[in-house]
């Protein structure tokens, strides 16, 4: 496994490696990973011939008072994880060499950035679209893979991929969760023991209306009610928003179905926790 840390030199790589008729996957990521990454890397190291893992803290993506300074970050550790999931390049460039001064190009997809995160984080997808593009054009990658717990994330990146011809295939992965059903997050290493078991009520609100759905129930009023009623009842909780769309368009459902996303945003002190569903999936 090889460092990379030039844009230069990691498209010369990239042009090489499809010259000689090999395929590349991507796994972008801001780094300090963990488990949800590495079951990415180990799908893009079954689908390629090589396997690049991008590890960037991208600053674009963060807002006025978010937590960019203090995002947590374990390179060391990150090699032996990208290592072990068998990752052939890191990428891990500078912001200065994916910033530098007089930058003034963005990527914007419209509809799909304006509800949830989008609603709550001005511009923050303004910066993942942008700096996922760049990764594209860097990487060159054929196939990049992306975790389901950034729905909206991963919606907007195939729409920017649609709307823009890329030729890249862009494939969604399972949520992975701790065994007390927690999803996997580098944000959760801010929470402290006690806030940790709170942060349960993000799945446990999902686990609610899934079942109440399997039962026969389809009013949004009534499901939104379980969720809210099981994450209003823990302390360190504040919702930021618990809504149900449907899972291609992210507009908003009078009725759910097996296409209903079923998304959660929840500050549990500090720290801000996103998860979600697709009702008509295991």
């Amino acid at each position: 496994m090889k460092l990379i840390e030039s844009i230069e030199e990691m498209q010369s790589t990239a042009i090489n490696a499809r010259q000689a008729g090999k395929t590349v996957a991507l796994v972008p990521t801001m780094g300090y990973l963990h488990a949800g990454h590495a079951s990415l890397m180990d799908e893009g190291r079954k689908r390629a011939d090589i396997l690049v893992a991008s590890i960037f803290v991208n600053p674009t993506q963060f807002g006025a008072g978010e937590d960019f300074n203090t995002y947590p970050r374990d390179l060391e550790k990150d090699k032996l994880i990208a290592k072990a999931a068998g990752v052939d390049y890191i990428f891990a460039p500078k912001a200065s060499d994916m910033y530098p001064t007089g930058y003034q190009t963005y990527v914007n997809v419209e509809e799909l950035t304006l509800p949830l995160c989008g609603a709550s984080r001005p511009g923050h997808f303004r910066g993942v679209t942008t700096v996922v593009a760049k990764l594209f054009n860097i990487v060159m990658p054929h196939l990049a893979l992306f975790g389901k717990k950034d729905f909206q994330q991963l919606t907007v990146i195939r729409r920017m991929a649609a709307d823009l011809n890329m030729t890249v295939q862009i494939l969604g992965m399972p949520i992975v969760r701790e065994s007390d059903g927690l999803a996997m997050s580098s944000r959760n290493a801010y929470l402290s023991q006690a806030e940790r078991q709170s942060a349960l009520c993000l799945s446990l609100a999902l686990q609610s209306v899934r079942g109440a759905f399997r039962s026969g129930e389809r009013s949004v009023e009534a499901l939104r009610k379980l969720a809210l009623d099981i994450i209003n009842a823990e302390a360190f909780a504040v919702i930021d928003y618990v809504e149900f769309y449907h899972e291609a368009t992210l507009t908003e459902v009078e009725q759910v179905d097996d296409r209903t996303l079923v998304a959660l945003a929840v500050k549990i002190g500090k720290t801000r926790l996103i998860d979600n569903c697709v009702l008509g999936e295991d």
